[in-house]
């Protein structure tokens, strides 16, 4: 596909994704070092997924998801996940009115664009399944009749990868539903003086006045569409096919990568190669997202854990194995 596509927004493609690409310079005014998290999210918009930012406390998770919704000007809306969290609180639910005498539903977070779902794991299994219609089908469905949840909408969840005390672990079915697993790392040096020397003179995290929109809606609509057009050579898609195959043949895993695993690494990489400017993949591409699409998507055998063998490792040796196609 051509940069100077128009797609039927009207707009550009070349315009964009250079629209798109601006968002890491606008999120940087309030968030250092983040760069590669941004472009992850990013992804997931153009490919209509799900993220889970995995990271300890502290690390500017949910300012990251704030400050990008107010770059490209969608509603936010945050969930903080706890024990006695209800479903209910979540997708909405039946008021009745006594005025008409009838029941009328009441729309909860979820309805929005971007829906941060803070320590998700922190809320029983009844209330993180809650979220599971609205992920897959994009909709809620309350006594028979559905609702249609706003496009564009994706759920950024977030965990602590180290404390265990009183979480309740995501089920295997639902992290496949999350397209990718993002880990927000901890800042470098420079990149903490950055963080410090900018509250020492004023940075206030609550106020986002000076991050302006610099994309929105249309210009995700036109990248999506040039996204589902771009070129995928069939050996591409036969390596995507060989890696999801290899990891459920690695003796270190007792369970490999599924079908929607190699979708979602196809649709990935489609999207990663469209913003890097070409209009083909190739399989650096599939090689740069193949940890965060399928990391979440594997499960360790428990002596390879107690060996000090991780997800990433084991993905990093299945991209080694694997022969890369010419």
């Amino acid at each position: 596909m051509s940069d100077e596509t128009v797609i039927d927004t009207g707009l550009p493609v070349a315009d964009a994704r250079r629209s798109l690409a601006a968002l890491r310079g606008e999120v940087a005014k309030a968030v250092v070092g983040q760069d590669a998290v941004v472009t992850g999210l990013v992804i997931a918009l153009l490919c209509r997924g799900h993220v889970l930012l995995e990271g300890v406390p502290g690390v500017a998770k949910t300012l990251l998801v704030r400050t990008l919704a107010q770059a490209l000007d969608l509603e936010f809306k945050r969930v903080q996940f706890t024990p006695d969290l209800m479903p209910g609180d979540v997708t909405g639910s039946l008021i009745y009115d006594a005025r008409s005498a009838e029941f009328e539903f009441r729309r909860g977070p979820v309805f929005t664009n971007l829906l941060l779902a803070d320590e998700i794991n922190r809320t029983p299994p009844k209330t993180q399944a809650s979220l599971l219609e609205a992920m897959e089908e994009r909709q809620v469905s309350v006594d028979g009749t559905p609702f249609a949840l706003p496009d564009p909408f994706v759920v950024c969840a977030t965990q602590n990868p180290i404390e265990y005390e009183g979480t309740y672990p995501l089920p295997e079915a639902q992290l496949d539903r999350f397209l990718l697993k993002l880990t927000v790392p901890l800042p470098t040096r420079d990149e903490e003086i950055g963080v410090v020397q900018r509250h020492a003179t004023g940075f206030d995290p609550r106020d986002l006045s000076a991050i302006s929109p610099v994309a929105g809606a249309t210009d995700l609509e036109a990248g999506r569409e040039a996204v589902r057009h771009l070129h995928v050579d069939q050996k591409v898609i036969a390596y995507i096919v060989d890696l999801c195959r290899a990891t459920r043949e690695s003796p270190s895993l007792q369970l490999g990568a599924s079908p929607r695993g190699a979708t979602a690494l196809l649709n990935t990489s489609r999207a990663w190669a469209w913003l890097s400017g070409r209009d083909y993949v190739t399989p650096d591409d599939v090689k740069a997202l193949a940890r965060p699409t399928l990391r979440h998507r594997i499960q360790l055998r428990p002596e390879a854990e107690l060996e000090g063998a991780t997800a990433d490792g084991v993905l990093e040796g299945v991209l080694t194995t694997v022969p890369t196609p010419r």
